[in-house]
């Protein structure tokens, strides 16, 4: 796909962003510390990326899925992390609310996590209720004018910095599966709202993870968000959305695995002559290339679907799932390139490697995706 000036200008100026603004200790910061840069996120809702894709009438960009997608593989070209921080809001976090929000709730909610103020983040994956997030059984019973909400939501990106989450609850208890499930804003400040410990994990650092627990936690009636137990195919929508995004992060990823080993490939000798110079190596790059363009052109096609107003879950499905798995493969070469050193933590293509682990996993796994697919081919 040939982009036009336009997405080619954008493009041009988020990669002159990343390259300028993330600098090598800011992303070593990240990785040592896993704490979550406030400065940086700042500047990154004064170019308005916070806002990329909520609609200017709610204090966002109005921007495009392409240049969505074009946004997140750029910062994440630089780092994976740094691109969380601008894909939240324009995906899962507002995703729900663009989808099924109120007026009322689009005008409270929304201009403030576009400028950056707030940040609104989304729990649903529970410790039972992974992949089948049909297996939610956290409560949302009717009392009064509120809702009272118990539960357990785990491994909630940002929650630790959050201003507002995303929940999704049961509110027909006699429902079964993915029924009967609905929606709510809770604010993170109310009583019997609780954050666990942040966790530990292998890459992505510097955005914080951890548990969502919600004891009687009354929530007003207001707060929830589209129809009563219709949260569920909300969901789903917004993850189809957010596919795309983590989509453009895995080519990002591994495009920066590309990048690094053609440069290493370049510099360092062996036997008398570059490595790049061999045949083994040259080969794994041409494969990491193509891979990496095949995976940017079918997360390109996802977007303009998207954009198009047609059926994109598929598509985003497939571009998730090539692209992650893609990541992955890229960053394998890119360590064995490498050789010794890209198993140490100088290097960068040692953090790529662990960043790019998650890409299979969240947002739907691998195994996921292709469950999608496969159902859109064959429920015909």
């Amino acid at each position: 796909m040939i982009l036009d000036a336009k997405h080619e200008m954008q493009r041009k100026l988020f990669r002159q962003f990343a390259e300028n603004e993330f600098t090598k200790e800011l992303q070593d910061e990240l990785d040592q510390t896993g704490e979550f840069n406030w400065d940086i996120h700042r500047k990154m809702a004064k170019y308005g990326f916070m806002g990329c894709k909520i609609p200017v009438e709610y204090g966002g960009q109005g921007a495009d899925y392409l240049t969505y997608a074009l946004m997140v593989e750029e910062l994440a070209r630089v780092d994976s992390v740094l691109s969380i921080y601008a894909n939240t809001s324009n995906s899962l976090g507002g995703g729900p609310l663009m989808l099924a929000g109120s007026e009322e709730q689009k005008k409270k909610y929304l201009p403030p996590i576009a400028s950056g103020e707030k940040i609104l983040v989304f729990a649903l994956t529970e410790p039972g209720a992974g992949s089948d997030a049909g297996g939610t059984v956290t409560t949302a019973v009717p009392d009064g004018d509120d809702f009272i909400l118990n539960g357990r939501k785990c491994f909630i990106s940002g929650a630790p910095v959050a201003d507002w989450v995303v929940v999704f609850a049961k509110t027909d208890l006699k429902a079964k599966g993915s029924k009967g499930i609905s929606m709510f804003i809770v604010d993170m400040k109310l009583p019997g709202v609780s954050c666990g410990s942040h966790e530990k994990k292998m890459g992505i650092n510097g955005y914080p993870t951890c548990d969502v627990v919600l004891e009687d936690v009354r929530v007003p009636k207001d707060c929830l968000v589209g129809p009563l137990h219709k949260g569920f195919q909300y969901a789903m929508k917004t993850l189809d959305g957010g596919r795309l995004g983590m989509a453009a992060q895995a080519v990002g990823v591994a495009q920066s695995c590309l990048d690094e080993a053609v440069k290493y490939a370049k510099e360092r000798k062996q036997f008398g002559k570059r490595i790049a110079d061999f045949q083994g190596i040259s080969f794994m790059i041409a494969e990491m290339a193509t891979e990496v363009e095949a995976a940017r052109q079918l997360v390109y096609h996802a977007a303009v679907l998207k954009d198009a107003g047609k059926d994109a879950t598929s598509a985003c499905s497939m571009a998730k799932f090539f692209a992650a798995e893609t990541a992955n493969r890229c960053a394998y070469k890119a360590v064995q390139i490498h050789g010794g050193y890209g198993y140490i933590k100088d290097y960068k293509v040692e953090r790529l490697y662990r960043d790019a682990r998650i890409c299979s996993i969240y947002e739907g796994t691998s195994q996921v995706q292709e469950m999608v697919i496969a159902n859109g081919l064959l429920k015909k």
